[in-house]
């Protein structure tokens, strides 16, 4: 026995408590946006990369555009953060999938789930950079939040 431990066995987790409390998490989350209005000044703090720079970052508007989500606006949701939109289908696909397989885990002789191909995540990270120098030139103002 190491110094320090009690002896009693450690008891694990299931695996689906993870992503059940993500989830929770946004709905509190989601639910806090919805009742306090990010639109009015005072009730969150400025995104610091725009409070330092003076230029929208990628994810300015995202918090207005969740608001307007749970308030079903879409297009008030499209003009605060279009990629936040483009997005959340990928985000829900994700996490669905990850919330099966924590209660529904593969036989174990079945090979083990493949992460996501490197190209994948090279393309969002280009979108992504190029979604957050576009929405700060003079021909993609109808990008940043508004």
């Amino acid at each position: 026995m190491a110094p320090g431990t009690t002896g009693a066995p450690r008891r694990r987790l299931h695996p689906g408590a993870a992503p059940l409390l993500l989830g929770a998490a946004g709905i509190a989350g989601a639910t806090l946006l919805h009742f306090v209005d990010p639109n009015e000044a005072g009730h969150y703090p400025t995104c610091p990369w725009l409070l330092v720079t003076g230029t929208w970052c990628p994810g300015c508007g995202a918090m207005r555009a969740v608001h307007a989500l749970t308030e079903l606006d879409v297009v008030g949701a499209l003009q605060m953060n279009a990629l936040l939109l483009a997005v959340a289908p990928f985000i829900a696909y994700s996490y669905l999938r990850w919330l099966y397989r924590s209660f529904r885990p593969a036989p174990p002789r079945t090979a083990p789930a493949k992460a996501v191909h490197p190209g994948w995540l090279y393309l969002f990270l280009g979108v992504l950079m190029a979604f957050w120098v576009v929405r700060n030139l003079p021909f993609g103002q109808f990008l940043a939040p508004g």
